[in-house]
């Protein structure tokens, strides 16, 4: 078996550009409620934003060698989605990994485990979702994977799904459902209008929703 696999299916800009306005809240409920990662998995601060093919990395506990090897294969764009066997309690990625990625126009970094330097990375603009901050380091001597599915967060995440990730968290399209993944995401967003003008205009959620019969059902008591 390979350790790492250097092709991955990617998308076109003009598959990726409809994403770019999405919410990652709305897509995951596009998607049939599929592909949230744990929320413990947060963006390193507010505004951060994910979104591009996942290039999947799974290190040793306690060891990002495969994240360098990562960083050399990965292509503008590409979102590395980095597994940690289950120890997310060291400092695997930082502000030098940071640099190189930027020079190389990776998308981006998603990590279940914790990052360093991250006054640094933040300043920089590098776009990181991890677990949290750990300055313990890492070794870099043993052998893991890049580019095979890895358990990211609860999800499985095959090489080429969509990351999108913002401020509300992480979802994950797998690839072969991204097209249908969208037009639901689009009607969503539309419907969602047609609702807040609704709103706006002070009629209630209970109403509109019609969830009075859900309270008279659960036998829901007011004085």
């Amino acid at each position: 078996m390979a350790h790492v696999i250097t092709h991955v299916e990617r998308f076109s800009e003009a598959e990726l550009t409809p994403f770019r306005t999405l919410g990652s809240a709305t897509v995951y409920e596009a998607s049939g409620r599929r592909g949230s990662v744990h929320p413990s998995i947060k963006p390193l601060r507010p505004g951060m934003r994910l979104l591009g093919p996942a290039l999947t990395v799974l290190c040793r506990p306690g060891d990002n060698l495969m994240l360098h090897k990562a960083l050399e294969i990965a292509r503008p764009g590409d979102v590395i989605v980095a597994a940690t066997g289950g120890y997310p309690d060291a400092g695997y990625f930082g502000d030098l990994m940071a640099t190189s990625a930027m020079a190389r126009g990776i998308g981006g970094l998603a990590i279940d485990g914790c990052v360093r330097d991250s006054a640094s990375i933040a300043e920089m603009g590098f776009s990181v979702f991890c677990r949290g901050t750990c300055i313990r380091g890492t070794t870099k001597g043993v052998l893991g994977l890049v580019n095979h599915p890895v358990l990211f967060g609860e999800v499985v995440v095959h090489p080429g799904d969509l990351i999108l990730g913002d401020d509300d968290g992480i979802v994950v399209v797998e690839r072969a459902r991204v097209a249908r993944v969208l037009e639901a995401s689009l009607e969503r967003v539309a419907k969602e209008e047609e609702k807040a003008e609704v709103l706006r205009s002070g009629v209630s959620s209970v109403s509109y929703n019609k969830l009075d019969a859900v309270f008279e059902r659960l036998g829901l008591v007011e004085e």
